[in-house]
């Protein structure tokens, strides 16, 4: 934009008789510059008119279809008309037909200690355990000082809000009364900006830490500039050239970026002091936290399967095996799922996170469904030693049935009811083929049996 003095240096120079081009090279300002002064300040001026000026109708017909991209506008121009118009001088008749929209000077939000605490979230892509994850970016920050806490979450859904805000909260040493955020349904069940109606479950919350939240204006994120800007910085910053081991080690890791990197950076805001400097300024202003805070937990009611697990979030967890088919309580925080039963914790795990159809099973939850002892049984003990090919038949029918001591009853009440003779020749033809049924075992006993008792002559 020229200044007045110079305005009115060009019109003085211009009514001396000083030629355009000798105003433009003493002045160091373009020859267009000096033409459009002169014409806006002197109306009968011979002002030499642009030879751009006939496409200006197309320019303004075009640049709305274009959707405001000067580039494809010079492309159709060329493509439809013929017209091949330099890019500095497309762009120049945009300014000049005044089509782009013109930008609103921004305002300034100052905010006293303690007044006001500003949330949001971010999608991030990083890399966890050798994988490209997707993760989300949960930030808060006081409006003041500007300290900042960040944490990662899978998914961010209102359990996983108030196990932040929690963390959050603790890591400030205290909220403000009143919390910013954008108008997400994590927190607002209905309506947006100042109609916002906050979720009761939410509303209840922040109760806790004496704070309300409130919404700002759709497609007004500067309302929460503080906390916007702060996402460009963790990504540049704190996720370059770093990967993680999994979620604990990733927000552990941010934790100690925020301890020792952005909190302690100066800021030129600040008047080149840190936020941590600035924070011992705001603290004593904070509402302080409860004197007890309560556990974060989702109250699940599930049923114990007849596996003798429950379901939370497709893993399966084990409980005690006498509880199959009961109704237990499942109580589900950031890092553990405990059970209960008859207000009785009868299982506490270690939750699985970003894991699907996984099990953890508890040490002495679940016995094996086909113990070892019960093969080594009275049964085992009355058929071994007596005959090797019975000994190695006996091992074969425990290593190949789910139900062995089962059979070993049967085995010996076979034993006990048929000749030993014919007993002995079908163990060893039923070893040598590898037969373990033993309904087909008695077949084959009978079969000797037939041939050495009843041996029946036929009269020709």
């Amino acid at each position: 934009m020229i200044a007045n003095e110079k305005r009115e240096t060009i019109l003085t120079l211009y009514r001396s008789q000083c030629t355009i081009r000798h105003i433009s090279r003493l002045l160091k300002i373009s020859r267009n510059t000096v033409r459009r002064v002169i014409q806006e300040h002197s109306s009968g001026a011979p002002v030499k008119k642009s030879r751009h000026e006939p496409i200006e109708p197309l320019v303004r017909q075009h640049y709305k279809s274009c959707k405001g991209n000067v580039v494809r506008l010079r492309e159709v121009l060329l493509e439809r008309y013929g017209h091949d118009v330099a890019y500095s001088s497309m762009t120049r008749i945009v300014r000049k037909l005044e089509l782009r929209e013109k930008k609103q000077r921004a305002g300034l939000y100052e905010f006293g200690p303690g007044e006001e605490l500003q949330h949001d979230t971010s999608p991030h892509h990083l890399i966890l355990g050798g994988k490209n994850v997707t993760a989300q970016c949960a930030s808060l920050t006081l409006g003041y000082c500007k300290k900042v806490f960040v944490q990662y979450y899978p998914a961010f859904t209102r359990f996983e809000a108030k196990v932040f805000l929690t963390e959050a909260l603790i890591y400030m040493g205290g909220g403000c009364q009143r919390c910013i955020i954008d108008n997400t349904s994590v927190i607002v069940a209905a309506g947006t900006g100042p109609d916002a109606l906050i979720s009761p479950e939410m509303e209840a919350f922040g109760k806790i830490f004496a704070m309300t939240f409130a919404a700002h204006h759709v497609r007004d994120p500067d309302r929460k500039a503080k906390v916007e800007r702060n996402f460009r910085y963790v990504e540049n910053n704190f996720l370059a050239g770093r990967s993680f081991s999994d979620w604990c080690d990733l927000n552990q890791q941010a934790r100690l970026w925020c301890d020792q990197i952005a909190n302690k950076k100066p800021k030129r805001s600040l008047g080149q002091m840190s936020p941590e400097e600035i924070y011992l300024i705001e603290k004593p202003h904070l509402n302080p936290l409860p004197p007890h805070l309560p556990p974060v937990y989702k109250t699940l009611q599930r049923i114990v399967d007849m596996s003798g697990y429950v379901t939370v979030d497709t893993n399966r967890y084990s409980a005690p095996e006498h509880l199959c088919g009961q109704a237990v309580e499942v109580l589900k925080s950031w890092d553990h799922i405990t059970v209960y039963h008859k207000f009785s914790k009868v299982a506490d795990h270690k939750r699985l996170i970003d894991k699907k159809d996984a099990k953890v099973i508890a040490k002495g939850h679940h016995l094996p469904l086909h113990n070892a002892k019960d093969l080594c049984g009275k049964e085992e003990k009355v058929l071994l030693g007596r005959d090797e090919t019975l000994d190695r038949y006996v091992a074969s029918i425990k290593k190949h049935s789910h139900f062995g001591r089962r059979k070993l009853q049967q085995l010996l009440e076979l034993q006990r009811t048929y000749p030993r003779g014919a007993f002995e020749k079908a163990i060893e033809q039923a070893l040598h083929y590898g037969l373990y049924d033993l309904a087909r075992l008695e077949n084959l006993i009978l079969t000797f049996v037939c041939g050495d008792f009843f041996n029946l002559k036929t009269d020709d």
